[in-house]
């Protein structure tokens, strides 16, 4: 017999219970002998009308292991409805005078108590609340926040050996006392150290994945500066697509607390954008490339190319992509025939330029020319090979640093956006944007995994200056607003854009640093934080916009648009290819060339 009819049979032997049982409590268990007789003859009828009634309900899909409130509000449905009919079965069996109006109250009462009374009965015993809940075992744990989430994970933690929950807190204290589940809420978050040291608890789980980054940064400093081990949930987007179970407990890591709000994208119209396109990607095995193939991967494009110098990195991404459209060409951006070549063989629809030479203080002194000839001259090159292949749009990845840039490697990028401006202004029928954003957490030559090695090994660690302070944004949110500015550009009329992403508030390096030793366990005793003076070409601030550029906004929140007051002409770029063509130059020929191609560039003294 299958799981339908054995919940049917018991349905029905439901019905056989609550109809017997409305005579015995309407005649307090004594059932005269006519109405014993009654309740008999009747019971087949009922028995019939009412099963067919719960069978067109379909109560014996239902799964018992997770019954819920809508479950229960289709037994009362269907009870109500059985409860209606069954009189009228009577009436047409000419049975109706042998019962009692009062069972035909009583009866249905009896039967939603029955048949829901053992649904939520197992769902009971199935989650632990009967046998396997246990006091007393696992490690005290606190829940920060008071709301869906934290219900959820109470349930899902009930059974569990590790964990045992012994009160939440909350951002305020108007539910302070009350009870969520079985677990008290205990009062604010503020006075988290209280709490814990009444509850002898030694860990706190951050449980506010839908709250914004500021209150769970602010929830997690508190938790950490009473002592407690921080854990936290994962995100809301895991949670609402299903990837993961709220369950999946993980340590608290810095991108939590630099974390940033949702990013809403324009679905509808990147997929109108990428879809069924040829899309191209520079630097598609490097930090921010490869999370741009990621996310354009979503909207299914026809071929998705990648282009790469680094044999390693595009092994890995094609492994990454194995069975997906996609082409692997490795090439080098400063190779004018190659790129050629490449963009003749797939004739990309959208190019996205994210290969760079980026890390400041190597940039800066033997390898300059390297920087100049990768960033401007590569762009270049590429961007005159999409314009000859047809493409639609082309974007180049910014920075932040090419904004009044103190280096050779923020000066180059400067140059590389005044050059995608140069070809544009030469009636390019291929849309140039620009955008610039600061750090991205976790990119290949970021702080952060400097400081997590430098912690793993006992410390200290280093920090160039007390003051230096920095944009931060995760490479997820950096790879969607590019796209987004992609997208802004195929609607615009004429290109040559520089499009700014809201990079929230400037972080301090050594706040960073603090962060990450109390998370890891350690305090600031224990790992020493050194200041080792600024690099060649660093400065302690950084912009997003230069003095003489203005922001005008986009219908999008997070993307602003800055707009030069003056474009280059056709001779500015002859005289700038000019300079490009020498097979070398050293460091000072570099700094002054730069000093005349971007008036803004004034190299660092330290």
């Amino acid at each position: 017999m299958n799981r339908g009819a054995m919940i049917f049979l018991h349905d029905l032997t439901m019905v056989v219970f609550a109809w017997l049982g409305a005579f015995w409590l309407r005649f307090n268990l004594d059932i005269p002998a006519d109405f014993n007789r009654a309740m008999w003859s009747s019971l087949g009828v009922v028995v019939v009308v009412q099963g067919a009634v719960l069978y067109a309900f379909g109560l014996y899909r239902g799964l018992w292991r997770f019954a819920s409130v809508s479950d229960l509000k289709r037994i009362l449905i269907a009870c109500g409805v059985a409860a209606l009919a069954s009189p009228a079965a009577l009436v047409m069996a000419q049975q109706l005078y042998l019962v009692p109006r009062s069972v035909f109250i009583l009866e249905p009462l009896l039967l939603v108590m029955l048949m829901g009374g053992v649904r939520f009965t197992y769902r009971a015993w199935k989650d632990g609340h009967f046998f396997l809940r246990r006091t007393g075992v696992g490690t005290p744990v606190l829940i920060v926040g008071a709301g869906d989430t934290a219900m959820r994970l109470i349930k899902e933690l009930e059974t569990s050996r590790i964990w045992r929950v012994v009160g939440l807190v909350d951002a305020g204290s108007a539910l302070t006392g009350r009870h969520l589940g079985d677990v008290p809420i205990l009062g604010g978050i503020a006075s988290i150290a209280e709490h814990a040291q009444r509850a002898e608890a030694l860990h706190a789980i951050i449980a506010m994945p839908s709250a914004s980054a500021a209150e769970r940064r602010h929830a997690t400093e508190l938790a950490a500066m009473a002592g407690l081990a921080v854990l936290t949930v994962p995100s809301l987007d895991d949670l609402l697509t299903g990837r993961v179970a709220i369950s999946a407990i993980r340590k608290v890591e810095l991108e939590d607390l630099l974390g940033r709000d949702r990013i809403e994208l324009d679905e509808a119209g990147l997929h109108r954008l990428l879809e069924d396109k040829t899309v191209l990607v520079t630097g598609a095995g490097g930090s921010i490339g490869s999370e741009l193939c990621r996310q354009i991967a979503r909207f299914r494009p026809r071929l998705l190319v990648f282009v790469e110098q680094s044999e390693f990195a595009l092994y890995s991404i094609e492994q990454e992509f194995a069975g997906q459209p996609v082409a692997c060409v490795v090439g080098d951006v400063k190779d004018v025939a190659r790129m050629d070549a490449v963009f003749a063989e797939f004739r990309p629809d959208v190019v996205f330029h994210a290969a760079a030479y980026k890390h400041v203080p190597l940039m800066e002194c033997a390898n300059a020319w390297e920087a100049v000839k990768n960033n401007v001259q590569g762009t270049l090159n590429v961007a005159r090979a999409a314009l000859a292949s047809g493409a639609g749009e082309f974007v180049l990845i910014s920075t932040d640093k090419a904004v009044n840039p103190t280096n050779v490697m923020g000066a180059s990028k400067r140059l590389a956006e005044t050059v995608c401006q140069a070809v544009q202004a030469q009636r390019s029928s291929t849309r140039f944007v620009m955008v610039r954003f600061g750090n991205v957490l976790g990119s290949s030559g970021s702080v952060i995994p400097r400081f997590r090695e430098q912690i793993a090994r006992g410390g200290p660690v280093t920090v160039t200056h007390p003051e230096i302070i920095r944009y931060f944004m995760l490479i997820p949110e950096a790879a969607q607003l590019v796209l987004q500015a992609g997208l802004m550009a195929a609607r615009e009329v004429e290109g040559g854009r520089i499009f700014v992403l809201d990079m929230g508030e400037p972080v301090k390096i050594v706040d960073l640093a603090r962060d990450m030793i109390r998370l890891s366990g350690f305090s600031e005793d224990e790992i020493k934080i050194e200041f080792t003076g600024l690099r060649p070409g660093e400065k302690l601030y950084e912009e997003l916009l230069a003095d003489g550029e203005a922001t005008l906004p986009t219908p999008h929140p997070k993307l602003r648009i800055a707009k030069p007051s003056a474009l280059p002409d056709d001779k500015w770029l002859a005289e700038l290819e000019s300079w490009l063509a020498a097979a070398w130059r050293d460091e000072d020929e570099v700094k002054a060339g730069l000093r005349r191609w971007v008036p803004e560039y004034r190299p660092a003294t330290h």
